[in-house]
This record gives structure tokens, C-alpha cells and sequence, in this order.
């Protein structure tokens, strides 16, 4: 037991070491398996009025990547399965792949991984044999470009191939694996990377035929007496998240490995299911995001690496409705695909870091579809007779671009609708207007900065609306028939106002 003290403590010392300078940080995964996937500015848009800034891509998407860049978002990309024997046998392939999807981005796109494929030992195995070239080389094509230091190089792998996995001293590695892993951990520790893990309690919760209790797979508070102990530490575990992380740690201690920090590359819960999966339910899933984000960035860390937080990726942005499986499959986002939020985190105990209930945040916005004439006429009210400040339109100032009607229009009528107090019928605009939850601030147009703290209106009394008034907005404008381009993102707010470090 003293050996197991003394070993545990000096794997804890490593660990702080190695990684003593990082922030922990809540992250987002982006899958596309939608069947009407946002644009990327629109996705950025998300992203930002929720400060979410760290992504983790499922592949290396020149549109997303340019969307992101210079937001200072950090961006983890992905060289996917299908091109992974690619790039396992050929460095150039290589080079060539992290020229075009890392150096010709970086730094305007703020890229801090690259992870290279995923589940590949359980998903691929074929692949298997190739993955530590595909990761050398990856990593040789950024230190050729002097972005080794920059960029951290892994690979996301399931849980499953961690055996024995409680209690957690007594966690191994799949023997199938272990010829790929070992070379795979060797790598890892010399480039002072991160064992990715992919972390599902729900899917353990599921498998365990009820011997796990719902309460412990979703961070729920546990008397004492309803703690897991692990026979051989001592250690008491309040979570299966925890257990499962500490079962990667022991794992990797089991074949010499005490110095290489876990990475949750993937974690969620999903918020529906079929008829045999009654837990995948929405207060169950923000039950276990809300209580995961608390429990990553209170910075307990884990019974056996107290005080190491673990970044997490939450699994995912968006529900995946075109996804192959059963219905929970598609069921795993904290948005629907038109940006409304699947549910609002109850995240009110975890301090300044957030925002939780956002929900009185509202905007209005043109609405899509609506009749261009009619839109310039409101637009015409809004910066005459509504007395909106329309300058920032100008050409050359923070909201000219997009240089459209629709776009122009929703920067007056939200600008109205909050020097109005958000009063009722403030933002309707004879039909073309509607409120949303999505702040459309956008680049270094940031809305309501012309509007009073408490959102009065400056100017006095409020003016009926009428198609005759007349207009302080630019004369060019007035006469532009051309077609409305919308790009209001209907995408809602969700109380995970994180700040993603």
C-alpha cells in the first residue's frame, strides 16, 4: 500500500509538471451529419455570442476554418478515418495534408490540435498498424513548418479499450491494442501531448443493467455510504467521469506511463432516445452537461489526480438529425439545427464564468423570407422617423457589410427595439420583423452600442410606424431594390455562456 502512495504521488507531481501552465477549458465538438447544416459564419456567430472558444472539428473544413479565423477561438482539427491510411503511409501525404489544412490557416486561425483520426484502434482497426506513422509524420510536417510547439499532435481513442475498468486500480489496456498503444504512448510523452479520451458514462450507465445508479452517471450528490470505493486505494468515487479517467491513468501506469494528461475528446449525454433508452431524456442530459461543465472547470480534478482538471470537449453543438443509428444518435446537441437551444444548462452555481439564464437576451431581427420592399421600407421608419442612429451602416464604418437589406435592416430594427425598452410590439415592423435569441453582432459590428444602459429610448416619445415618414439613412440605399441576402442566424442562446479559456 505505502508503494501504491508513493508511486500515485509521484505520477501526481509529473502530471503538474508537464502540464502546470494549462488552462482547463470547456470545449464544443462541431459534427455536420445535419440535413440543413448552418453556415460557418453562422456557426462562428453561435459560437461567439456563447463564448465558446474551444472547437474540436471532425475534419479540417476550409469553410469552417476561415470562418473562425481571427476570432481567437481555438480550434482543434481532425485528419479524418478515411484519410488516415493517407497520411499513415506517406509523409508526404503528410506534409501535404497539414499544409493545406494548418499552415496555410495558422495563426489567423488560432489551430491547437490536430487530432488524428478517431476511435481508429476500435473503430478501424485495419489502420491500426499505421496510426503512430500517421501521427510522426503529422507531427514532422508541423515541426518543418516550426508549429510543433504550437500544435499538439494525438488521437481520440474510445474507453472500451480499457479493461477491468472498476475499480480503476485495477484497469489495463486491451492486450490487442497494446502493440500500437505502447509506441503510440511513447510518442505522446516525447512531444508532450495528451491521451485523448473518449468519455461516455451514459453508455456504461446503459450496459450496466442497472448496477450503476443513474444518480452516480450523471454527478448527482451521493450520500457517503453510496460512493464507489476502490478496494485497493481507498479512494472514493462520487461519478463515473471520474472513475473512468482514473481508470486511463492506472491503465497507462500498468505498462510504465505516469506522465502523459488525459484529454476528454468527446462527452455528452443525449436528450432523446428510443423506447429501450428512457434515461435519454432532456433534463437527464442537462442534468450531466451542466453538472460536467461545473465539475471540468471547478478544477477538482479526480480522487487519484486531485486538483488536475481534465479539458472536456461536450459532445456536441449541434443535434446530428441526418446521423445514422438509433434515435438517440442524433439526439446529443445543445442546439437544433435552426440554433434553438435543446435545453437552458443550469449552470447558476458556477460562479462569474457564466451567464446562465440568457434567455431574456433577445434581439429582433428581419425576418427570413420577408418581402424586400417592405423590409426597405421599415428600414427607410426605422433611421428617419424611429430616430435609430443608422451611421454604423455607412459604407466604410463597423455594419456596412454584408451590404444587404436584410442585414442592414436588422441592425436598425434591433437598435429601435432596445431604445424602446423591448416593450411589447416594438419589434414587429408591419410584419418583417421577429424576435430572436441569437445576438447578431458580428466582425466589429456589435449591436446595442447605441442604445442607453437600461435600454431607453434617448430621443423621447416613440414615433408611430408609417410607409411615408421620412429617412435619415443614406440616400444611395433608399432606391436599392436589389434582393434581400438573409443572414439573420436563427441559431437561440443557451445559458452556456462559457468562458472557454
Amino acid at each position: 500500500m505505502e508503494t501504491n502512495k508513493v508511486v500515485l504521488f509521484l505520477m501526481f507531481l509529473a502530471v503538474s509538471a508537464v502540464f502546470a501552465d494549462e488552462d482547463v477549458f470547456i470545449g464544443v465538438n462541431i459534427g455536420t451529419e445535419l440535413s440543413d447544416m448552418p453556415h460557418p459564419t453562422q456557426v462562428v456567430a453561435l459560437l461567439k455570442a456563447q463564448q465558446i472558444r474551444h472547437v474540436r472539428l471532425f475534419n479540417a473544413d476550409r469553410g469552417m476554418l476561415l470562418a473562425l479565423a481571427n476570432t481567437g477561438i481555438k480550434v482543434a482539427v481532425s485528419v479524418p478515418n478515411e484519410q488516415l491510411l493517407g497520411v499513415g503511409q506517406s509523409n508526404t501525404t503528410a506534409a501535404n495534408w497539414v499544409n493545406q489544412n494548418v499552415v496555410s490557416h495558422y495563426p489567423a486561425t488560432n489551430i491547437t490540435t490536430i487530432c488524428v483520426g478517431s476511435e481508429v484502434l476500435s473503430a478501424l482497426p485495419n489502420a491500426a498498424p499505421i496510426l503512430v506513422n500517421a501521427l510522426k509524420f503529422i507531427h514532422s510536417a508541423l515541426l518543418a513548418s516550426n508549429l510543433d510547439r504550437q500544435i499538439k499532435v494525438s488521437t481520440p481513442l474510445a474507453s472500451p479499450i480499457i479493461l477491468d475498468s472498476f475499480p480503476p486500480s485495477q484497469a489495463f489496456f486491451n492486450h490487442t491494442v497494446k502493440p500500437v498503444l505502447i509506441p503510440l504512448l511513447k510518442f505522446l510523452q516525447s512531444t508532450n501531448s495528451y491521451f485523448m479520451l473518449n468519455v461516455y458514462p451514459y453508455y456504461d450507465y446503459m450496459k450496466s443493467n442497472g448496477v450503476i445508479p443513474l444518480d452516480y452517471a450523471l454527478f448527482k450528490p451521493l450520500a457517503a455510504n453510496k460512493e464507489a470505493v476502490d478496494s485497493n486505494t481507498l479512494l472514493h468515487y462520487t461519478n463515473v467521469f471520474d472513475a473512468m479517467i482514473d481508470a486511463a491513468y492506472f491503465a497507462m501506469l500498468d505498462v510504465n506511463f505516469t506522465n502523459i494528461p488525459v484529454m476528454v475528446t468527446e462527452s455528452g449525454w443525449p436528450s432523446m432516445g428510443e423506447s429501450n433508452e428512457p434515461d435519454a431524456t432532456v433534463d437527464n442530459a442537462n442534468t450531466y452537461n451542466s453538472n460536467l461543465i461545473k465539475h471540468v472547470l471547478n478544477k477538482t480534478g479526480t480522487p487519484k489526480q486531485p486538483g488536475i482538471a481534465v479539458s472536456t470537449y461536450i459532445y456536441e453543438l449541434y443535434n446530428e438529425d441526418a446521423k445514422a443509428g438509433p434515435l438517440s444518435e442524433k439526439n446529443w446537441g445543445l442546439f437544433n439545427n435552426n440554433g434553438t437551444p435543446v435545453y437552458i444548462l443550469r449552470l447558476t452555481e458556477s460562479g462569474s464564468l457564466f451567464a446562465n439564464n440568457t434567455s431574456n437576451q433577445t434581439y429582433c431581427a428581419a425576418k427570413e423570407g420577408a418581402d424586400t420592399k417592405m423590409l426597405q421600407a421599415a428600414l427607410d421608419w426605422a433611421c428617419g422617423t424611429g430616430k435609430v442612429d443608422c451611421a454604423p451602416l455607412m459604407q466604410g464604418e463597423p455594419c456596412y457589410e454584408p451590404d444587404n437589406v436584410a442585414a442592414h435592416a436588422t441592425y436598425a430594427f434591433d437598435a429601435y427595439y432596445h431604445m424602446m425598452g423591448k416593450a411589447p410590439g416594438t419589434c414587429d415592423f408591419n410584419g418583417v420583423a421577429t424576435i430572436t435569441t441569437t445576438n447578431p453582432s458580428h466582425g466589429s459590428c456589435v449591436f446595442l452600442s447605441n442604445i442607453g444602459r437600461n435600454g431607453t429610448f434617448l430621443n423621447g416619445t416613440a414615433p408611430a410606424m408609417d410607409s411615408t415618414s421620412s429617412s435619415a439613412y443614406p440616400a444611395r440605399y433608399l432606391n436599392n431594390n436589389a434582393f434581400s441576402m438573409t443572414l439573420i442566424m436563427i441559431l437561440g442562446i443557451l445559458g452556456l455562456s462559457v468562458v472557454l479559456l
